[in-house]
């Protein structure tokens, strides 16, 4: 049986703008003019808008569309300077907010120590999630497995570039079944004195064209900033997240999009500033073009 509904017709948002930079030409020390780092202005094509009878998704791109509707925070998590406050246990953590939860999420790879969770330690780590709202709550605790399981949490720090908060909670007790009151996983509220504001950041998609001529690959990071009207910048941002990412991107005659969280320059883009940072075998690079959609935020 054909059911069928009506439905309110929904306003449809503004399709961004494309960006176009070209470049064809080297990033490279040996190569043009030995820079390695270029300044681009965008071209007529910048106002060209996103087509969109784009049929035939690749799964690629079904992939970065999802994580631009995502949020990436940075979590920062302090093991005390105690005796024996360091554990081998698998530790992890639930991110509360008002509209959602991330569900459990194992802190694995630490970005700054290859042993994480040491005495007196900072480790960094990424979670990625929908969009769950404005943080409210954390819960955060491991498995009690292993050789040194007790563990001593100074604090957690999150930071979440698309809210432009970044939250401190302080815990300052055991996770341990022998210590305090033994408990191996707490419930963290945020520090409002110690929660900084700062302008949230806005997902940009940049795609990056490697030239098809001999030698045009790079395995060196490469960077970017964005330069709005009045001045406005972002930061330097790399467009890898690692060494791995660097050997499998910017290969000769390759296309390569990324989704980059960022400070808004607003809604024009005066230039942009690309290179890299040199090093290694394969660092030369030469670079076709670029282009760059601000997307729209989340319910916007």
């Amino acid at each position: 049986r054909l059911l069928t509904s009506r439905r309110a017709p929904r306003e449809q948002p503004v399709a961004p703008f494309l960006y176009y930079f070209p470049c064809q030409r080297w990033l490279a020390v040996e190569e043009d003019d030995g820079q390695i780092v270029r300044e681009l202005v965008p071209v007529d094509e910048a106002f060209v808008k996103k087509d969109s009878e784009n049929d035939g998704q690749s799964l690629a791109t079904l992939g970065l569309e999802q994580k631009a509707k995502s949020t990436t925070y940075t979590v920062k998590v302090k093991t005390g300077d105690k005796k024996n406050a360091g554990t081998d246990a698998n530790v992890f953590i639930t991110l509360y907010g008002s509209k959602d939860d991330t569900g459990i999420v194992s802190l694995k790879a630490s970005k700054i120590n290859k042993n994480k969770f040491e005495r007196g330690k900072v480790d960094e780590f990424t979670v990625e999630s929908v969009d769950i709202g404005d943080l409210k709550k954390i819960k955060i605790g491991h498995d009690n497995k292993g050789n040194s399981t007790g563990w001593f949490l100074e604090w957690v720090e999150i930071d979440a570039p698309s809210l432009g908060q970044c939250l401190k909670f302080p815990c300052g007790r055991w996770l341990d079944k022998s210590e305090d009151d033994g408990a191996i996983e707490r419930i963290i509220f945020p520090a409002e004195l110690q929660t900084t504001e700062y302008i949230p950041f806005v997902p940009y998609e940049i795609t990056v064209y490697t030239s098809d001529i001999f030698g045009a690959g790079t395995d060196a990071d490469v960077f970017i900033v964005l330069y709005g009207s009045d001045g406005i910048c972002t930061q330097q941002k790399s467009l890898c997240l690692n060494k791995r990412e660097q050997r499998m991107y910017f290969e000769r005659n390759s296309v390569n999009q990324f989704i980059v969280e960022l400070e808004d320059v607003g809604d024009i883009i005066e230039k942009i500033r690309i290179g890299h940072k040199g090093g290694g075998l394969n660092s030369g690079w030469h670079l076709d073009h670029v282009t760059i959609r601000r997307l729209l935020p989340n319910g916007k």
